[in-house]
This record gives C-alpha cells, structure tokens and sequence, in this order.
C-alpha cells in the first residue's frame, strides 16, 4: 500500500479510503491510485487487513452437494451480492450425512467467517447447526419459512395453494401428488398444502407417492400413479417432465387425459411437450435478500423484512379439463 501511496503520490490513508470506497475523494486523486494499483499489480492482502481492522469481511457459505436448479440460482446471487457489498464469500457444500455437515461447519468457522448464509434443503442441516450452536448471524436460505427473521424463502404454502387451485378450477377433483424426498423442508410444506387442500374441499385424498426431485423419480411415479387420478401436482419440475415423459411412453396424452402442474419454473418448463404449467419462485430474490439481511446485521442496522416472497402461478399447456367420465 505504500509503494501504491508513492507512486500516486498521496498517503497510504487515502490509498485505503480509495480501497475501501470513501466518499468525498477527488476523482482525479482517485483515479491516480487506480492506475497505480494497476501498474504495480497490486492486491489486497485479506490476511493483513484482518489482523489490522479485527474483521475478516469473509461470509461462509455452505451449499448442498447436489444443488437443485433453485440452490444453484440463489448461490450465484449470493455469492455476486456479497462481492459487490466488500465481502468475500467462502463456499463448500455438504451432503446430508451428519458427518459432513459438521465438518463443513467446521471449516467454515475455523475460517473465522463474520455471518454464515445456510442453504437447508433437508432438516439435517438445521439439525446439526442448531446442535452446534450458532456462531455468528445466520441467514437460512430454501427452508420455508420456519426459522423466522432469519429465513429467506418462497411462500411455499401460498404456491403450492397455487398448483392445486389451478387443478381444482380446471374441473379435477382427483388430484395426486409426487412429493419431495421425506427430509426436505420445503417438500414437507408442498405435501402438507396438497393434503390440507384436498380435506379442505372434501375430495378423495389419493396417496402421496414419494420422489427425490430427479426426472427419474417421477418418471418412476407414473407407475404408481391411482388409475383414478386425472391431474397430478408434482413438487418440483424436474419430476413433472420425468412422469410426463413416462405418460406419453404409456400413450396417455398431457393434458387431454392428464394434467400436470410443476413446482419452480426451471428454463426447461417452457420446453416441454406440451409445455409445463408451473409455479415460479424467484430465487434469485431470495439470495440477494438474504445478503441484505446479513449486512444489516453486520452494520447494526435494522434488518429488511424476511415474509417469504410471493409464489407466481405460470399457466402453459399442460392443464385442460378432465376428459368426460374423469374428475
């Protein structure tokens, strides 16, 4: 910083307010600095600066090992929105094993993180976080809404009654689900809504076939589908395009004697034959408003809002009204 400071000509405070973007800098003095930087190379010593201010500006980061279309949208906002605020994102993943969700805590701790942005799909990772203790500020990505201020989602409730009210007004009554794998909070929600929805309008509740969000599982669903059944409302879109394809392989056409309603709004939605009716979520909202919220906290501010972001239905082609003799 100081060969920066001599070569500009100016002292190294003003080289750290240049670095640090200070306000009230005159541009010229600024650019100066930025042309000496340039023409020395320099870098940020992270270690350094840690040591000199007692802040390491480093947000661990712990993503899911097989991250769903969702999970990667919402890492990249994260890890964008992080670096565009000053601080240095820390990312590892962990499958659901205990063992590895604590040693991935372990990492990042040991990396003396200032705030952790948590993606949760499955209630281990909460589990074993809780176990361990907070640490530092937590933001909670892909959970529902059940750790309060600190969780950053998708109205998963509002959605799903979304899916299943695009179901019921186009005249079907019998209305199966797939369902998420048996650990995922968000899986647990969609599958609750799609039960309390069925009581609430007094139609025959069909059983809830269990997938692991893959096309293949819902491929696999279709199998097991009830011969009653005349739409299907699958938890995610993955699964929807793995039992549509399975559908027409049976020869039973989408959505003149099957409709079908996905979960997410992936890109390849628009793509399918016929193309997916979907609920969209926004995640990318949901990783910038989580970065939001860990900034506020850090600056001992008051945090944004964290109700869960409004779901959107997306109406396609893959919804029409049962064929005579369905329901």
């Amino acid at each position: 910083m100081h060969d920066v400071a001599a070569l500009a000509g100016v002292s190294h405070q003003t080289v750290s307010r240049v670095l640090n973007g200070f306000e009230g800098i005159r541009p010229e003095t600024r650019q100066r600095v930025i042309d000496a930087i340039e023409e020395l190379g320099y870098r940020r010593n992270l270690a350094a600066r840690s040591l000199a201010t007692g802040r390491t500006g480093v947000v661990g980061v712990l993503a899911p090992d097989n991250p769903t279309f969702g999970a990667t949208s919402s890492l990249y906002a994260v890890e964008s929105a992080l670096r565009h605020s000053g601080l240095q994102p820390l990312i590892t993943t962990t499958s659901r094993e205990s063992s590895s969700i604590e040693s991935a805590l372990e990492f990042l701790y040991g990396r003396a993180v200032e705030a952790l942005v948590i993606m949760a799909p499955s209630r281990a990772v909460l589990e074993v976080h809780d176990r361990m203790g907070a640490e530092v500020p937590t933001a909670y990505l892909l959970t529902g809404d059940e750790r309060g201020r600190w969780s950053v989602s998708v109205d998963q409730i509002g959605g799903s009654d979304l899916a299943m009210q695009e179901l019921f007004d186009a005249g079907h009554t019998a209305i199966q689900h797939v369902r998420g794998p048996l650990d995922s909070t968000e899986g647990q929600l969609r599958s609750d809504t799609y039960a309390r929805f069925m009581a609430r309008h007094s139609l025959p509740r069909l059983p809830i076939l269990e997938g692991d969000w893959s096309p293949q599982s819902g491929y696999e669903a279709y199998e097991r589908l009830d011969p009653r059944a005349t739409a299907v409302f699958c938890g995610n879109d993955q699964m929807a395009m793995g039992l549509m394809h399975a559908a027409a392989l049976a020869g039973r056409k989408v959505p003149q004697e099957l409709s079908v309603v996905g979960f997410d709004d992936i890109p390849e939605a628009a793509h399918t034959l016929p193309p997916l009716t979907t609920v969209r979520q926004d995640f990318r909202r949901v990783g910038l408003l989580a970065v939001d919220l860990l900034q506020a906290t850090l600056a001992g501010e008051e945090p944004p809002s964290t109700a869960p972001l409004d779901a959107e239905i997306v109406r396609r082609d893959s919804v029409a009204a049962p064929a005579p003799g369905g329901g």
